[in-house]
């Protein structure tokens, strides 16, 4: 029976490299042994399957053919000119003045004043005319200790104009301490360091200091 076996897988080996085909060995309950091929054992035989898959094809070389030369394709016609842009249009009359000042037309920025406080404080401002301010003074008491009341006297700070070559620097310094405000001062004070930021920033920019 094996070589019988062997025989059958033999002859059926030169259809299987056409094809792939299915072997099936079946043993029946008496011991009878019968070969089948691509049927499947009846039900109660015991069953070996063998599948022996297709050999490997060889793909045929492709064929080299000249190409021939076509019409000539014409060249592309040339694009039509780009149309106009038509023209901005004037900005509305209540719009916000744009930072991108022409050089020509940037001016100096405005005076500033730096004014001294009766301890020695120095601060810019605008107004050189500083209004008139109580001073808190030290008192004592009778018998030299600190006092129980308080006690001012009326000072004016002295200010004086900033140099033109200065002004620059001033405004920027100014600038600065005004963001700082915004950023560290207290919470009810944040809307009026908001305007100052702004405000400074647009002198700073819109004048010869944004050169």
């Amino acid at each position: 029976m094996r070589l019988l076996w062997s025989l059958v897988l033999l002859a059926l080996a030169g259809a299987a490299q056409a094809q792939q085909v299915t072997i099936y060995r079946c043993t029946d309950a008496s011991g009878a042994l019968t070969v089948q091929n691509d049927v499947p054992c009846p039900k109660g035989s015991k069953q070996d399957k063998r599948v022996i898959g297709s050999a490997p094809t060889v793909s045929t070389p492709p064929s080299f053919v000249t190409p021939v030369a076509g019409p000539p394709v014409p060249p592309p016609a040339p694009s039509a000119a780009p149309a106009a842009t038509p023209a901005p249009s004037a900005a509305p009359a209540n719009a916000a003045p744009k930072d991108n000042v022409a050089a020509g037309d940037r001016l100096p920025p405005p005076t500033l004043f730096e004014c001294r406080t009766f301890d020695n404080d120095r601060y810019l401002s605008d107004k050189g005319d500083q209004p008139e301010r109580c001073a808190p003074l030290q008192t004592v008491g009778v018998n030299g200790g600190p006092s129980a009341g308080a006690a001012c006297q009326m000072v004016t700070d002295q200010c004086q104009r900033v140099a033109d070559g200065a002004l620059c620097e001033s405004w920027r310094q100014r600038l600065r301490q005004a963001e700082s405000q915004l950023r560290f001062g207290p919470a009810d004070q944040r809307a009026g360091a908001q305007a100052d930021v702004e405000r400074m920033g647009r002198i700073v920019r819109e004048s010869t200091c944004g050169q």
